[in-house]
């Protein structure tokens, strides 16, 4: 399955009330490994920035003003995303500013789920890390993810991180090192046909030497007051009774 990793940056919070996108970021994922084929464009919005979000992006319609407009670069977004599984981190967010950028257009582009299905990150860090803060900064720190570089937000970067983030979230839910051999049906032919080569290495997240020893803390916290712990094996007389 060939997936995206997905983020916009837009003028304001809402697009009900006319803001628009000023910046897209793709990375494609390939059996869970990015290719290095990206898509990264900034966007003319025609609109000014609302307060504050200026800030966030770094971006200012000075910068924007030679940039293409979204109609400008609509059908080659949408042949690049086409048929992909896109990730995105709020995806109710991105999918309606780009949803309302195709309704400018005219009706035959229809809306992005017409063209892809979609995996919410933040649904599915809600649903793992229930009642705490899911934003992607608070998932970085929590999955152990580098996003020391990340100072503004960026369509290309945000798409980068959300990527290390997305793997670390599904880590142990898909088979894994499967050789070529046993590879069958159209994802088989693709690998296949795909260059392999060009297939960067997957991240790993190595928990950090006071994650270990705090760990190791909260063990021995539950090893006394449980009196014993399974996963220190049976009790002496358990074994001495077997």
């Amino acid at each position: 399955m060939r997936q995206i990793i997905l983020d916009t940056e837009t003028t304001g919070l809402e697009w009900k009330k006319g803001n628009r996108i000023v910046e897209i970021g793709c990375v494609e994922l390939f059996k869970r490994r990015p290719t290095g084929n990206n898509y990264h464009q900034y966007i003319k919005p025609d609109v000014d920035f609302e307060q504050g979000a200026q800030e966030v992006t770094g971006l200012s319609l000075d910068f924007l003003a030679d940039k293409p407009d979204f109609a400008q670069i609509a059908e080659e977004f949408l042949a690049f995303i086409d048929g992909a599984e896109l990730i995105i981190h709020n995806a109710a967010f991105d999918l309606g500013f780009l949803d309302y950028e195709l309704s400018l257009l005219g009706p035959q582009f229809g809306k992005i789920t017409d063209r892809c299905t979609v995996i919410d990150t933040l649904a599915m860090a809600r649903e793992r890390f229930p009642g705490q803060r899911n934003s992607l900064d608070a998932l970085c720190r929590r999955l152990g993810v580098d996003n020391s570089h990340r100072a503004l937000h960026g369509g290309l970067l945000d798409a980068q991180i959300l990527g290390d983030v997305y793997i670390a979230l599904t880590s142990g839910q898909e088979e894994i090192g499967f050789g070529l051999e046993e590879d069958s049906g159209a994802d088989g032919a693709a690998l296949l046909a795909f260059d392999t080569s060009k297939l960067l290495p997957r991240p790993r997240v190595v928990a950090t030497a006071s994650e270990l020893e705090a760990h190791t803390a909260r063990l021995e916290r539950l090893r006394k007051k449980a009196g014993h712990a399974l996963w220190d094996g049976p009790k002496v007389e358990e074994v001495a009774s077997a």
